[in-house]
C-alpha cells in the first residue's frame, strides 16, 4: 500500500511541477500583455500633447497597483509614478540602448511616436505581489487536487490490499487446517485469478491426501484378508514339519519358501497399489499371470479333491492394466471361490469386441450377492471390495453373475499387438 501511495505521489509531482511552472509563466506573460496594452493606450492618449510640446496633466488609470509613467525623449520623468530617469526598458525604446531588448518581468515600455520620430516613452509596471495573488488560487487548486489524488490512491490501495489479503489469509488458514489433518477445506472463488488457482491447487491437494489416507486405512482392513490365506498355508506346513521333522523333504521346504516369496510379493504389490503406484508401465501378460495362479491354486484345490481349469485362447490380447493389480484381483476371486464356493473352479478368458476382455472365475456353489462387492459386513467375499477398487483403478470393473456362481473381471485392451499365449 505504501508503494502505491509513493507511486501516486511521484506521478502527481511529475505532472504537477511542470504544470506549476507553466502556469506561472502564463500568468506573468498575461500580466505583461496587460501592461503593454495599458502602455500603448496611454501612448496614444499623450501623443497630441507631446507633439505640441505640452506636458499632459494626467495619465490613464490602470488596475489597482499598476504604475504608469511618462518620459520625454531624453528619458526624464515628466508625469506619473516611476524612476526619475528611465531605466533599461525606457532607454531601449528611446534608442539610447543597443543590443537585445531587456526583459523585466513586470515592466513594459513603449515609445510615443510623432510621424516616425520618437518623442517620448510610456512605462508601466506592476508589483510581484500582483502575480502571486493571481497564482495563489491556482496553486491552492492544484494542491487540493493533488491531495484528492493522493487520498484516493491511498483509499484504493487500502481497499485493494484488503481484497488481496483476505483471500491470502483464508489460504493460510486452509493450509494450517490441512497441516493439522483437516482435509475438508473448500475455498470460495474470489475473482482473483492467481489466488483462485492457488486455492484450487490446495483443495486438490487436500482431496488427494484425503483419498490417499482413506485408501491406506482401507488397505489395513482389506489386505489382512489377502494375507490370511498364504499365512495359514505356511503355518500348516511349518506345524506339520514341527510335528514330524524327519518327513520334511526338500520339495516341501522349497514349497514353503515359495509361499514366503508369494507373501512378500503380495505385501509389496498391495502397498504399491494402495499408493497408486503402478508396478509396471507395460500391459500385463495374462497367460503368464494365469500360469502363476495355476501353480499356486491347483495343488490347494486338489487337496480338497476339487478340479481346477484355466482356458485362455491363443493370440489373446493384453489387458491395459498392471500385472500386480490383475494378480491381486484374480487372487481375491479364486480365494473367494475356494473358501465360499463348492465343486470345480474354472478360469476362462474371452474377448469382448476389440476394446475389452473378460476373465470369468466360477465354481459350483450358490454364488454371492452383488452387494458383496461393496459391503464388507455380508460375511462372504471379504476381499471383494478391495478387488472392485483395484479393478476400477485400472479402468475395469467387476460383475457378479445373476444365475451362475461366476464373477467376471472386465478390462480394457492395450493398444499393443496381441501376444501368442503360452498355454
Amino acid at each position: 500500500m505504501a508503494l502505491a501511495v509513493t507511486a501516486a505521489a511521484f506521478a502527481v509531482a511529475l505532472f504537477g511541477i511542470p504544470l506549476f511552472i507553466g502556469l506561472a509563466e502564463f500568468v506573468v506573460s498575461e500580466e505583461r500583455s496587460s501592461l503593454r496594452r495599458l502602455a500603448q493606450f496611454a501612448a496614444r492618449t499623450v501623443q497630441d500633447d507631446l507633439t505640441e510640446d505640452r506636458v499632459p496633466t494626467r495619465l490613464p488609470d490602470g488596475p489597482s497597483g499598476t504604475a504608469i509613467a511618462l518620459y520625454d525623449d531624453d528619458g526624464t520623468l515628466l508625469l506619473g509614478a516611476g524612476p526619475a530617469h528611465g531605466d533599461a526598458p525606457v532607454d531601449y525604446v528611446l534608442g539610447n540602448r543597443t543590443g537585445p531588448a531587456p526583459v523585466e518581468d513586470l515592466i513594459v515600455a513603449v515609445p510615443v511616436n510623432d510621424t516616425g520620430d520618437i518623442i517620448g516613452a510610456i512605462r508601466t509596471s506592476a508589483p510581484s505581489s500582483q502575480v502571486y495573488e493571481a497564482l495563489g488560487p491556482i496553486w491552492l487548486g492544484m494542491a487540493g487536487l493533488a491531495a484528492v489524488v493522493l487520498v484516493s490512491a491511498w483509499l484504493l490501495a487500502r481497499r485493494l490490499a484488503i481484497r488481496l489479503s483476505r483471500p491470502l489469509d483464508r489460504l493460510v488458514d486452509d493450509a494450517d487446517r490441512l497441516g493439522d489433518g483437516d482435509f475438508s477445506i473448500s475455498p470460495d472463488a474470489t475473482g482473483i485469478a492467481e489466488t483462485d488457482r492457488a486455492s484450487a491447487a490446495l483443495s486438490r491437494t487436500a482431496q488427494r491426501l484425503d483419498d490417499l489416507i482413506a485408501r491406506e486405512r482401507a488397505f489395513s482392513a482389506e489386505a489382512s484378508h489377502q494375507l490370511r490365506t498364504p499365512l495359514a498355508g505356511l503355518r500348516l506346513r511349518l506345524e506339520s514339519a514341527l510335528d514330524r521333522p524327519e518327513r520334511m523333504t526338500t520339495a516341501e521346504i522349497a514349497d514353503s519358501l515359495g509361499s514366503i516369496d508369494r507373501l512378500e510379493r503380495t505385501i509389496a504389490e498391495l502397498l504399491a497399489l494402495a499408493r497408486e503406484r503402478k508396478t509396471t508401465s507395460a500391459p500385463a501378460e495374462l497367460s503368464t499371470l494365469l500360469s502363476e495362479l495355476d501353480d499356486e491354486w491347483r495343488p490347494r484345490l486338489a487337496q480338497d479333491r476339487r478340479r481346477f481349469s484355466i482356458l485362455v485362447p491363443d493370440a489373446f490380447p493384453r489387458p491395459n492394466a498392471s500385472a500386480a493389480a490383475i494378480r491381486q484381483i484374480l487372487g481375491v476371486l479364486l480365494d473367494n471361490a475356494f473358501v465360499h464356493g463348492t465343486g470345480a473352479v474354472s478360469v476362462a478368458a474371452r474377448e469382448l469386441g476389440e476394446d475389452a476382455i473378460a476373465v470369468e472365475i466360477g465354481d459350483e456353489g450358490p454364488g454371492i450377492p452383488t452387494s458383496a462387492l461393496t459391503d464388507t459386513h455380508i460375511g462372504v467375499g471379504m476381499g471383494l471390495p478391495l478387488a472392485r477398487r483395484l479393478a476400477e483403478s485400472e479402468g475395469g470393473r467387476l460383475t457378479v453373475g445373476t444365475i451362475t456362481s461366476t464373477i467376471t473381471l472386465l478390462l480394457p485392451v492395450a493398444t499393443e499387438p496381441p501376444v501368442q499365449s503360452a498355454r
